[in-house]
């Protein structure tokens, strides 16, 4: 019998839930092929928590030996280009890489779909058909969320991938980010920079914030002794910009290499963007 959890919520969006595996699915599109969307999701859902765990020795280590998986392949390629310059494990990109997975099931069942979305606790996998566009909110923190700004994603923009990461989220960070969120081509390499970019907010011995070895907290984490943050305490405005301008940095060197479109940063109330340039649409941030 599978641990899977199907729900609907109101509003009629699909809830797909298995351990630490929490998705949103919502499709927009003729009923029949609303219909076959789901059931494709549901279906392709019931099998990727296993089949991560077949390789999760694997997917814990630096980025290396590509693992066999589909779902861990996915993680793998997100994760590889940004292997040689930083500390990163395919795990980076798994709650990208599962939405990824889920909407493209969905889109080989259904693929006259107006818009689908594959939403993994905030790193969201999602589809735009010509003339179609995406609003997504942005928001600092998940144990007290409020909006603090808007990401706009016309179907042109080459954005399909939206993922959030921070020190507040489900993950660990090294840095003190409240919220980082990127557009990318894709959910996994959305998730891989925007976990880069946030260990990268950061004020190195800052008395401030407190950090512990990752292993203390979860003891199979893939961070091993590395410090991660569990608190960060009242911080100056020139503390503020020196650390928003540390994860700027990083950010515009993964924008010049072309794997981020735009990113948000946000930490103690104050926001920093950057976007690529261009004179098409592409990945619009917008203020709320």
């Amino acid at each position: 019998m599978s641990r899977a959890q199907v729900a609907r919520l109101p509003g009629g969006r699909l809830h797909l839930n298995d351990g630490p595996i929490d998705l949103i699915i919502a499709c927009d599109g003729r009923q029949p092929d609303v219909r076959n969307a789901e059931a494709a999701a549901i279906a392709r859902f019931t099998t990727v928590l296993d089949e991560l765990c077949t390789e999760l020795p694997l997917l814990r280590r630096p980025v290396g030996h590509m693992p066999k998986g589909v779902v861990a392949r996915r993680m793998w390629r997100a994760t590889a280009p940004f292997g040689t310059d930083h500390f990163i494990t395919p795990m980076a990109a798994v709650a990208g890489s599962v939405a990824e997975e889920i909407l493209a099931a969905m889109l080989v069942t259904a693929p006259t779909l107006s818009r689908a979305m594959a939403n993994n606790g905030g790193d969201i996998a999602f589809h735009l058909a010509a003339g179609q566009h995406y609003r997504a909110g942005l928001l600092d923190r998940p144990d007290q969320p409020s909006l603090f700004a808007t990401a706009d994603v016309l179907a042109v923009d080459p954005v399909r991938g939206i993922a959030t990461s921070g020190w507040r989220g489900r993950s660990f960070s090294l840095g003190i980010a409240d919220a980082v969120t990127v557009l990318a081509a894709t959910a996994s390499l959305a998730d891989a920079a925007a976990t880069l970019i946030a260990n990268a907010v950061d004020l190195p011995g800052h008395s401030a914030i407190t950090r512990r070895p990752a292993i203390e907290l979860q003891p199979d984490s893939d961070l091993g002794s590395r410090l991660v943050t569990t608190n960060v305490g009242a911080l100056s405005k020139p503390d503020i910009a020196q650390a928003l301008a540390s994860g700027i940095a990083q950010a515009a060197k993964f924008l010049d290499r072309g794997l981020i479109s735009a990113c948000c940063l946000h930490l103690a109330g104050e926001t920093r963007t950057l976007k690529v340039e261009s004179t098409e649409p592409a990945g619009l941030l917008i203020h709320a």
